[in-house]
């Protein structure tokens, strides 16, 4: 008996996203949730997922949604239509999807030469010893909100930008360009080569953030984990060090508000 001839048509039913962007398609659900290793990985919520479909940059395997959320999605991408449980049990308990998914390949950082060009004056911020995926989140959030450049992340000690990391920037991973680097001290003084106003957060300093943002060179903010702070060779490193008066009663702020102050006041500064 012959074989009927091969087809690269998809069967009847089948949801597809455009042929430029996707890859073959896996309709059985299954819990897929394993760490950024090169592979495509989820990313959910409503306004992480738009913002990955609308990323050229952005490889995309698969796409899940319920009936209620399918209509927020771009037209010519047609996903699978699952009920909410269903899409619970392909991603990591408690993940708040609203009712979309996608299962993407990582998203590429940029060189540091690429990140240094100040020609427009914009900041980077970067991120010494920030490990919580809400905060790193977070601090996307604050960068695209604030125009920065690019935001700069050691290599092997951030988390992969997916998940819930990508919940918490609420789409901005996929509009502000990323840095992975070996060694954040080096790098500071790269910046500091290229004529960026480098200054290290601490509370602790005796000059404040807006003192040490009054010349017109673009800043490089270098910003610590909570508790721990920046680590010595990075805070030597940068040419400033500068605090964000708070009242004597709180000790800190969490990370990502001092990264988003310290943005909002570098943006401020620069206009």
């Amino acid at each position: 008996m012959s074989r009927p001839p091969h087809s690269s048509k998809p069967p009847r039913g089948a949801p597809q996203v455009s042929a430029d962007r996707a890859r073959p398609i896996n309709p059985l659900p299954r819990r897929e949730f394993e760490a950024e290793t090169g592979g495509p990985s989820w990313v959910w919520g409503v306004h992480a997922v738009l913002a990955a479909l609308a990323n050229p940059a952005r490889r995309i395997e698969r796409v899940v949604a319920s009936r209620n959320a399918a209509s927020r999605l771009p037209p010519g991408v047609e996903p699978h239509i699952l009920e909410p449980d269903a899409i619970d049990g392909m991603l990591p308990p408690g993940a708040l999807h609203q009712g979309l998914a996608v299962r993407a390949f990582p998203l590429e950082p940029i060189s540091l030469e690429a990140a240094c060009t100040p020609a427009d004056g914009r900041s980077v911020l970067i991120l010494d010893g920030v490990t919580d995926p809400q905060n790193v989140g977070a601090a996307f959030r604050s960068a695209a909100a604030f125009g920065a450049r690019a935001v700069i992340l050691q290599d092997r000690k951030s988390p992969p930008l997916t998940g819930v990391l990508a919940k918490a920037a609420a789409g901005a991973i996929e509009l502000i360009p990323h840095v992975r680097v070996i060694n954040l001290s080096r790098t500071v003084e790269t910046l500091r080569s290229h004529g960026y106003n480098t200054v290290a957060l601490e509370g602790e300093a005796e000059l404040s953030l807006a003192d040490a943002l009054t010349d017109k060179r673009p800043t490089a903010l270098v910003v610590g984990a909570e508790g721990k702070g920046l680590r010595p060779g990075v805070a030597e490193a940068c040419e400033k060090r500068a605090r964000i008066p708070i009242s004597a009663t709180m000790e800190s702020l969490n990370v990502s508000v001092a990264a988003a102050i310290a943005l909002y006041e570098a943006a401020r500064a620069r206009s």
